[in-house]
């Protein structure tokens, strides 16, 4: 997307200035450099639909994650590592807990913009446990950042937290195996 296309965008989807200042610095580069901790590896795909190098922390979670959004429609446009947003809840006994947290993404579609972060499900379980007000499983079984969303809210966006679970692996080798004939 060129600077008009994002500006047709930001009226489209009554983005207010606060809004479109987070993506105008996304679009200027990632906030920091990804790491490899916790046995993941990190990477970079070189995007076709960014024309640019994203990285990704980890090749089973996040790489997925990337494939997805550079073959579905929807998303026009994709930013890892957007800057740092303050999440508070509610956490060891504090009422106004704040922890400073780093999305994977922050993806933009035709129908609004989205805080995405990618997590292993064994993960979110386990945080789940230790951060219960952080990381909420609902009823229907998809988790959800209840801190996060109210972060985005206030801007005009949406967060969503997305689980290895949701990674559909016969799509992603389909994808893979498809790739050259996929180029245009």
């Amino acid at each position: 997307m060129n600077d008009n296309e994002f500006l047709k965008l930001y009226i489209k989807l009554n983005l207010s200035p606060a809004a479109q200042a987070v993506i105008e610095r996304a679009r200027k580069g990632p906030s920091r450099v990804v790491g490899g901790g916790g046995g993941n590896v990190p990477g970079r795909y070189p995007s076709r639909k960014m024309g640019a190098t994203i990285q990704f922390e980890s090749h089973k979670v996040e790489l997925p994650g990337i494939v997805e959004y550079e073959y579905d429609r929807e998303v026009l446009a994709y930013f890892d590592q957007p800057d740092a947003i303050k999440l508070t809840f509610a956490h060891k006994g504090r009422e106004h807990f704040a922890g400073i947290h780093t999305c994977d993404f922050l993806v933009i579609r035709s129908t609004g913009v989205w805080y995405e972060e990618w997590k292993k499900e064994s993960d979110l379980v386990k945080l789940s446990q230790e951060v219960p007000n952080k990381y909420v499983r609902g009823a229907d079984g998809k988790w959800s950042c209840p801190p996060g969303e109210a972060y985005a809210k206030k801007l005009g966006f949406a967060y969503r937290l997305r689980s290895s679970a949701d990674i559909n692996w016969n799509l992603q080798a389909n994808l893979n195996y498809l790739d050259d004939y996929l180029r245009p």
